[in-house]
């Protein structure tokens, strides 16, 4: 049952709210909105604006947008305002709302799993080509994003999308967002166990229902059998990661609670063991206590996050078994550790069908909309239908026959997307920047690509596994706390006094083996032009330095912070 401002669905007893108003928590009696968020989802659930937009807003256009539309409610079918043009990063923090807005959309494709057909990706090209102004984005957890979206055309845009099974529900929004899963679910030689069935029926059961549409804030969901772990499940809101019970088989491991942005938090184990039919259930166990416990008084500790800080794994389980699932679960053994280091599936791998599929790296994940028609052509035209995105803003084409291998590579470096690629290609990745998004301070995609190009020239030697993830803004969408290198946009100061555009250096994250945040050295940051200068002197030393097959991550733990200036 559906809780509501009226009835939660919790056993825990209503209190009456008196003058503290405590966390904003439903299974606390707190139902009164502290915050204009809380208060335009109580007053219309955020799902109904899609028939105010085919009625009203596609037909009378921009300026007859609710403003708690605008800015609230239309997330919930993945679009967003974007960033003005010309508005400079210094700006970001001090322009009201309305102006950082430009008048177009970014709209988000939501991509469960990562799954397309070559149909189904032929009609985003088609799409970005109409509407886009050609702009697609690959995002790191796995979705595509388009630009320049105008709100009279999203009707015709939903028909296109939903006519091949594709939607925007709920890609943003305090709702559950898009289901990250394994990019090789039901196909990799290795898979410890197919999460696929579990992934679809959380979003039919579930999706674009009101039961989960009103949450504290989003909700991230990752799904995975691989022993690769590819879906980043330590800083997801839920993670369900592959296991082999000694007794019972195969099943998943549960983490509850992980998440970055501007207080970083791994997820932690419940200790359970639960089989593939039973991870809906327990998932919607977990989305009830983010939605019925979940603190709603400030959105700076709206995370799930925060929760799990406060009650810690033992007392999470203790109420997901006693209030929402009316049953224990079973005690599970911890995943093992990644079977590699690259969790990103580049390269000619055998499927458990003896056929093959082939990963190959986009540039910082920025494609474009005639690029991806001829990437579903391509597939076509090499016997395969099925397409895959990944958690690192890469792609992935299945169900190549062995003959056909050659001829596929050769078509997509035709199209500069390298199946062998540099360490520097395959593990950069960048969130929107400056570009498009209202939150960001400095330029991402462009200064992303140019580093790689300037590294793969500067250093071709380079073989060491990688990650340099660059952010335009603190909130972490492209990870940068977890990376060998992050780099946080900021304003600086060069040498002449001039304010430029730089980084605040994070060195030695890692998820995976040893996971773990970045080391932030005092004071260290680098201009944007000095950014390959920067980043070619670092491992250079690190090159210098380490033991043998020393890991960067392990290397910059402990180098002294001369070496990593």
């Amino acid at each position: 049952m559906a809780a509501t401002p009226e009835q939660p669905a919790t056993t825990a007893p209503r209190r009456k709210a008196g003058r503290h108003r405590g966390e904003g928590q439903w299974a606390m009696g707190h139902f009164t909105p502290l915050n204009g968020n809380e208060q335009f989802k109580k007053d219309d659930d955020s799902l109904n604006v899609r028939t105010r937009i085919e009625t009203i807003y596609s037909k009378r256009g921009f300026d007859s947008i609710d403003p708690n539309d605008l800015r609230g409610r239309m997330r919930w079918w993945g679009l967003y305002t974007q960033r003005k043009p010309g508005i400079d990063g210094g700006k970001t923090a001090i322009l009201e709302p309305e102006e950082l807005d430009d008048r177009f959309f970014m709209l988000r494709v939501r991509i469960d799993g990562g799954r397309l057909t070559s149909a189904q990706l032929r009609v985003i090209g088609e799409i970005s080509q109409e509407y886009a102004r050609g702009t697609a984005d690959i995002t790191d957890r796995q979705n595509v994003q388009l630009h320049w979206i105008r709100i009279e055309d999203v009707p015709a845009i939903w028909e296109k999308l939903e006519a091949v099974g594709l939607s925007t529900t709920e890609a943003c929004g305090d709702c559950p967002r898009v289901i990250i899963g394994s990019p090789v679910a039901g196909i990799a030689a290795d898979e410890i166990i197919d999460g696929t069935p579990a992934v679809d029926e959380i979003h039919d059961r579930y999706i674009g229902s009101p039961e989960f549409s009103n949450l504290p804030r989003k909700f991230k969901t990752a799904i995975s059998g691989s022993p690769v772990q590819d879906v980043v499940h330590e800083i997801n809101d839920i993670a369900f990661v592959g296991v082999d019970h000694p007794e019972h088989g195969p099943g998943f491991d549960v983490w509850v609670g992980g998440g970055l942005s501007t207080n970083p938090r791994l997820a932690e184990r419940l200790g359970t063991w639960v089989p593939l039919d039973e991870v809906p259930d327990v998932w919607a166990g977990v989305v009830g206590i983010f939605r019925d416990y979940g603190y709603r008084r400030l959105r700076t500790r709206a995370r799930l996050k925060f929760l799990m800080a406060d009650w810690g794994p033992a007392r999470f389980r203790q109420v997901l078994e006693d209030e929402y699932l009316k049953r224990p679960l079973l005690d599970g053994p911890a995943p093992a550790q990644p079977s590699s280091r690259w969790r990103d599936h580049i390269g000619v791998h055998q499927q458990r069908d003896g056929r093959f599929y082939v990963g190959f790296a986009p540039r910082v994940g920025r494609v474009d909309g005639s690029t991806l028609a001829k990437i579903a052509d391509l597939a076509a035209a090499h016997g395969s239908d099925r397409l895959r995105t990944t958690v690192e803003q890469k792609m992935i084409i299945l169900d190549v026959e062995q003959d056909r291998i050659d001829s596929l590579v050769s078509g997509l470096e035709a199209l500069d997307f390298q199946v062998k690629p540099s360490p520097f290609r395959r593990g950069t990745m960048a969130c929107t920047g400056i570009e498009f998004c209202k939150l960001a301070i400095v330029e991402t995609k462009a200064r992303g690509a140019s580093l790689i190009d300037e590294l793969e020239r500067r250093m071709p030697e380079f073989e060491e596994p990688l990650t340099i993830n660059i952010n335009g803004c603190p909130n972490a969408c492209a990870r940068i706390q977890t990376a060998d290198i992050g780099l946080k946009g900021q304003l600086m100061l060069d040498e002449e006094g001039n304010q430029v555009e730089g980084y605040q250096v994070h060195l030695g994250g890692a998820l995976g083996l040893e996971a773990g945040f970045g080391r932030k050295v005092r004071g260290l940051k680098v201009t944007s032009a000095e950014l390959p200068d920067y980043v070619e002197r670092v491992l250079g030393r690190f090159q210098e330095e380490r033991e043998d097959d020393e890991r960067f991550a392990t290397w910059a733990a402990r180098a002294s912070a001369e070496s990593l200036s």
